[in-house]
């Protein structure tokens, strides 16, 4: 039996209204509980022409053909035309996600501005920017969060602590293997990472030879662990790639794949200690927290 933990990442406001929903009725006609993370603020999604200068970057735009999967009015949000709202503009949707049994958690309240300037990013004013996507989620659901997840796989000090105050029963910061509770500089911090363990769309689509039939079968191949985490994306298998992801799903389920949340994960793990070190993986610009091999 294969465990497969679908994780969602919404980044915009394209992928929250129109992504998400095609999501929740895909998990509804497969049975499927995923673990969806939500950036709750602004969308700033134009702002992220700043990594034009990041290796890679460029061909990633190319390659996933950004302007018709984001849309041109997403990357003009924040610099051309005003950053609009994302949760706050259909907040029915994020209660569609909770009532419907998901494992909702945070995935930022500003997530350009946290992926690209988190190392500047102190205490207080990180604290501040969770507090308002946990208030948000609390008033929506009922519920306060009990995950989170970063943008762009970026960690640093200051973000763990906040987390670890927080509660949380887990977090999905990480690139790595299988959960493990965080050593990040010399000090070990809670809750556990559960990492994603499978490449990314993005991220197979640069890889020579590649073609929307044969992603299914990367994943596929890589689902070598006892605990196989996906990320998806709202705006990509949300929208122009969602039949690709449906194709995957159902040649999963008949390869044997039994679907989990991360929730699950984090309850039956019984994870140790693991350092995270900062560094790259093919097919990304730009570096990220990767879970250190044993």
């Amino acid at each position: 039996m294969k465990k497969l933990a679908i994780k969602v990442d919404i980044d915009t406001l394209r992928g929250y209204r129109e992504g998400v929903p095609h999501m929740l009725d895909l998990f509804e006609k497969h049975g499927i509980r995923a673990s969806i993370f939500f950036s709750f603020g602004p969308d700033n999604s134009g702002k992220a022409i700043r990594r034009i200068f990041r290796k890679g970057f460029i061909s990633k735009m190319m390659r996933t053909k950004a302007p018709s999967t984001y849309g041109l009015k997403t990357l003009m949000y924040g610099t051309l035309l005003p950053a609009p709202m994302i949760v706050p503009s259909a907040p029915d949707i994020f209660a569609r996600a909770s009532d419907e049994g998901h494992d909702c958690g945070v995935h930022a309240w500003d997530h350009v501005y946290v992926q690209d300037e988190l190392a500047n990013i102190s205490k207080s004013e990180f604290l501040s920017l969770f507090e308002r996507s946990a208030e948000m989620f609390e008033r929506l659901s009922g519920k306060k969060p009990l995950s989170c997840a970063a943008p762009g796989w970026q960690i640093s000090p200051v973000s763990l602590e906040v987390q670890e105050e927080a509660g949380l029963k887990y977090c999905s910061d990480t690139r790595g293997r299988s959960p493990f509770i965080p050593l990040f500089k010399g000090r070990s911090y809670l809750p556990l990472q559960i990492p994603t363990t499978l490449p990314t769309m993005d991220e197979i689509l640069g890889l020579p030879g590649i073609d929307d039939d044969s992603i299914g079968d990367v994943w596929l191949k890589g689902m070598d662990n006892e605990w196989n985490v996906l990320t998806v994306h709202a705006e990509m298998e949300g929208l122009s790639k969602i039949g690709v992801f449906e194709k995957f799903i159902v040649k999963a389920k008949e390869n044997g794949a039994v679907f989990y949340t991360l929730a699950d994960y984090a309850r039956d793990s019984a994870p140790g200690e693991c350092n995270i070190k900062i560094g790259t993986i093919t097919g990304r610009a730009g570096t990220l927290a990767l879970q250190e091999d044993e």
